[in-house]
């Protein structure tokens, strides 16, 4: 395997992986409202002042989505990722509106190798997304399936 791929045995508890940066625009944030989640508050400046969001906010779905961008782009991208189980603990913290800049982190919080599959180990984060204000916008914890670079050592490394 090529050495430049990330296998499970580089993934370190408490390494972090910081994101780039996404600039969000109404362009964007109606595109996918009026697509995937066309509730008024997401399609519309005045709607969304009349509600607690302060002005058109991104529907939460599409902040995950430009996560997984992030994250993709952070650790994914190049490594053996297999998929991943599902998503826990997942909050939105505060709107994101057209011209906010998205950011944050992913941070290895445990590991470990499947019994039932010894070539496989579970790596679980804990992911922040934040805006150009360092303020807090999504967070939630996942684990993700990766390869190990050497299933015969079966180690925890």
């Amino acid at each position: 395997m090529d050495v430049t791929v990330r296998a499970y045995e580089d993934f370190a508890v408490g390494q972090s992986f910081p994101y780039g940066k996404k600039l969000m625009t109404a362009e964007e944030i109606i595109r996918f409202a009026k697509k995937f989640d066309p509730q008024p508050m997401h399609l519309d400046d005045e709607a969304g002042k009349a509600s607690l969001l302060g002005g058109m906010a991104a529907s939460g779905w599409h902040t995950c989505g430009i996560f997984m961008q992030l994250a993709f782009e952070a650790f994914v991208k190049n490594s053996t990722a297999q998929g991943a189980p599902g998503v826990d603990d997942l909050r939105w913290k505060r709107p994101v509106h057209a011209g906010d800049e998205l950011s944050g982190s992913s941070t290895v919080l445990q590991k470990r190798v499947l019994r039932s599959r010894p070539h496989i180990g579970l790596v679980t984060f804990r992911h922040i997304i934040t805006n150009q204000r360092s303020e807090t916008v999504m967070e939630l914890e996942n684990s993700i399936l990766f390869a190990l670079r050497d299933p015969q050592t079966g180690a925890d490394a």
